[in-house]
């Protein structure tokens, strides 16, 4: 259906005073509101809020409309492009600027285990929930042939180790029905975003769940202490001058790693091509992936600044301002959520809901074992579902000098992500064939 708002200047609006509604209410020092947020995180509502407004039908990310002809002409909302392609490079340029790499190193090797457990996760999930799944209603997971439910589910455990290159190259693999594509699409954004939004409600609660977790966390508060210190020692007044500057470094680095990425991925593109082989076309496909690239050179750039006297001007709020950034990007993600699609297809729902608890089962559970902090389960298991639109925003919830820690996890899930899925997928046929 068509919302009833349209126009992406004014769903702009409505988002931004969104967001200036949560920030007003998170900053009461009592009453309801202050209660409220001790409760439930502010991130969490600025996802929540414009989730709400897609659900009631008055905005939403894309729709149809029928033409005079009688034919439907799709529209699809910019925002979450521009901000995801802009807004997210120039943020994780800003907030890289001051990192201290060494210190991200001596994090350790939880982060991978963490993340390595996610990916693990979702390739045993899939087929453990088809096998669930079929006690109880084998028609659900059943289909033949392109119409295999299989076939389909191959897809989301692209999307769900890798991102949206991997996910592709699934479709492309194992040639799932397309006019039954969407039903998947539709699994793969509610199930992801519900575990998103639990993912940020547990942020707040990051301390007890530490503490059962009895999970050692000094790497990382050494990490955010260094940053804050940091952060007093080269602070000042912010100028006009001084915004302007961190803008074009960061703006500059995103138009150089927009110009960059074009270049390398058409490389790639005819490089993967020429792979004799179907089946290493398909794992290399990710690096045809201009945002893949785009993050990365972002990334990459802000790293070797951070070497360089730019780091200073996190004394002028650099992270502050890549966080606003950060924030209009959640709003966005949260646009795309309509809660009404969880009703669309129950069946293929719950498979989904069912294949994630079995990954965050399983997260919790090494999590316990080998007493990881819940940072690294949080941004492990992002690094993963939502890749590298979702696992900064997740790592700079706990601290803006930790979204690299994120962004660079995530790329490890695009190196994976086929190779990944194909063997889910292997594991899936098994299990809907029994």
């Amino acid at each position: 259906m068509e919302p009833i708002i349209t126009n992406d200047a004014i769903v702009f609006g409505i988002l931004m005073i969104s967001l200036g509604f949560v920030f007003y209410t998170e900053s009461k020092t009592s009453g309801f509101w202050h209660k409220f947020y001790k409760i439930v995180p502010g991130l969490f509502m600025a996802y929540f809020v414009p989730a709400i407004f897609t659900t009631t039908g008055i905005i939403a990310p894309e729709w149809k409309t029928e033409n005079s002809l009688g034919e439907l002409i799709k529209h699809e909302s910019q925002l979450y492009y521009v901000s995801s392609r802009f807004l997210l490079p120039a943020a994780l340029v800003l907030m890289t600027l001051s990192i201290d790499l060494k210190a991200i190193f001596n994090l350790g090797s939880k982060a991978l285990i963490m993340f390595f457990t996610g990916t693990v996760g979702i390739i045993i999930g899939g087929p453990i929930a088809i096998l669930l799944i079929s006690l109880v209603s084998p028609e659900t997971i059943g289909g033949s042939g392109f119409d295999a439910v299989w076939r389909g589910l191959s897809t989301l455990a692209g999307s769900w180790i890798g991102g949206g290159a991997n996910q592709t190259a699934m479709l492309e693999i194992y040639q799932y029905n397309p006019s039954k594509y969407g039903g998947m699409v539709i699994v793969d954004i509610v199930v992801a975003n519900i575990w998103m939004a639990i993912l940020l409600i547990g942020i707040g609660r990051k301390d007890k769940i530490d503490k059962w977790l009895k999970a050692d966390n000094s790497a990382i508060e050494d990490l955010k202490n260094k940053v804050i210190n940091f952060t007093k020692k080269v602070q000042k007044n912010p100028s006009l001058t001084d915004y302007m500057i961190m803008l074009a470094i960061a703006f500059g680095t995103v138009g150089f790693g927009h110009f960059a990425s074009k270049f390398i991925s058409s490389f790639f593109a005819d490089l993967v091509a020429s792979i004799n082989s179907q089946a290493w076309r398909n794992i290399f496909s990710f690096l045809d992936s201009s945002f893949f690239w785009l993050i990365s050179i972002s990334t990459l750039v802000a790293i070797v600044l951070s070497y360089t006297k730019a780091r200073n001007f996190e004394g002028a709020g650099a992270s502050k301002l890549g966080s606003i950034f950060i924030y209009i990007l959640v709003a966005t993600i949260g646009m795309k959520m309509d809660l009404n699609q969880v009703f669309e297809n129950p069946g293929l729902m719950v498979v989904g809901l069912v294949w994630m608890t079995i990954h965050a089962g399983l997260l919790i559970i090494v999590a316990k074992i080998i007493k990881a902090p819940y940072f690294f389960l949080a941004v492990g298991s992002q690094a993963n579902v939502g890749g590298a639109a979702s696992a900064p925003v997740v790592a700079q919830a706990f601290h803006p000098s930790l979204a690299t820690v994120g962004v660079l996890l995530a790329v490890f899930g695009y190196a994976i992500g086929t190779i990944g899925a194909i063997a889910c997928t292997i594991l899936m046929e098994l299990a809907a064939t029994l």
